[in-house]
């Protein structure tokens, strides 16, 4: 058993290692804004954009707040790694904030060192002016339609599959992903160029303990959208998780229900907030979990097959 933990743990370690290699390795980031103008929607004024200061006792996470001004930030993986795929990542914060690093740059490094191109969404927190604690904003929908159509717009320039574009999101960002990949045949804001044309559907669709899904009758409830067309997905939470992970396993049962493929693990420990961040709890196994459902789906090759 001791062996089998010291194994856990060493293997957690190489993995850090191996995105931390791939981070200093690749080229820097590109950003692109996600509209074309103002963003659509807006309510009030939220003061201008800035990092939190981490509290004492708490760890070190890069907490972005106050986004009125939505990019998207490109990160390309090496061109001997490049398997065609891209993500859309939104990370979490409630709502309220983004943890830009935790769930956002890291996750792309991730993405890079599998060979897929990781497109971090910044998307508005946080909640605007009238939007109840107890009900999704509409403005970050606006902003994941949009970036997924932006992303798939800019697939030839790229190099990159158009049906291999997904989306994974932690937290509310998990929420926002449920909701874009249940919600994409709805026009949440005004259509406003050739780019509003594309696809606002994710090809796939990753939820690392995603909330806000455990109220069975809101009509907005990404659960209640689930149908056969809904993308697959695959769902990682911990069981001793505060936001309850009975989010991911209703998700995944309407899935099942619908027909629609997907994949569900729920860990024994980890909390809530564990990101790719390498610990002594299963849930740190997640990412490869993940990476061995995407080559099994075909959303990126086997890897003695990747160019």
């Amino acid at each position: 058993m001791m062996r089998r933990f010291t194994t856990c743990i060493c293997l957690s370690f190489l993995f850090c290692l191996s995105v931390v290699a791939t981070a200093a390795d690749r080229k820097p980031p590109t950003t692109l804004d996600v509209w074309p103008g103002a963003a659509p929607g807006e309510v009030g004024a939220v003061g201008p954009e800035h990092f939190i200061d981490a509290k004492p006792g708490e760890r070190e996470v890069k907490r972005l707040t106050n986004v009125s001004h939505p990019t998207l930030t490109v990160f390309r993986p090496d061109p001997s790694k490049d398997t065609g795929a891209a993500v859309v990542i939104c990370p979490g914060g409630g709502y309220h904030i983004l943890a830009w690093d935790l769930e956002g740059e890291e996750v792309a490094a991730w993405l890079n060192s599998i060979g897929v191109t990781g497109v971090v969404l910044k998307y508005r927190v946080p909640r605007r002016e009238g939007t109840p604690d107890n009900q999704p904003p509409a403005q970050p929908l606006m902003d994941a339609q949009r970036a997924l159509k932006v992303v798939r717009s800019k697939a030839t320039e790229w190099g990159i599959d158009p049906h291999r574009i997904g989306m994974l999101g932690f937290s509310a960002g998990g929420h926002l992903t449920a909701a874009a990949a249940t919600r994409s045949d709805e026009s949440t804001y005004p259509q406003t160029d050739a780019i509003d044309k594309q696809s606002a559907r994710p090809d796939f669709a990753v939820l690392v303990y995603p909330g806000g899904m455990d109220k069975k009758d809101d009509p907005a409830n990404p659960i209640a959208h689930v149908t056969s067309q809904t993308p697959p997905m695959f769902l990682a939470h911990a069981g001793d998780d505060k936001v309850s992970p009975l989010n991911s396993v209703d998700m995944y049962a309407a899935l099942k229900k619908a027909g629609v493929p997907a994949e569900l693990h729920v860990f024994a420990t980890g909390g809530h907030g564990f990101g790719l961040r390498p610990s002594a709890d299963p849930c740190s196994t997640w990412p490869k979990r993940c990476e061995e459902w995407l080559r099994v789906m075909k959303f990126i090759p086997k890897a003695d097959a990747v160019k």
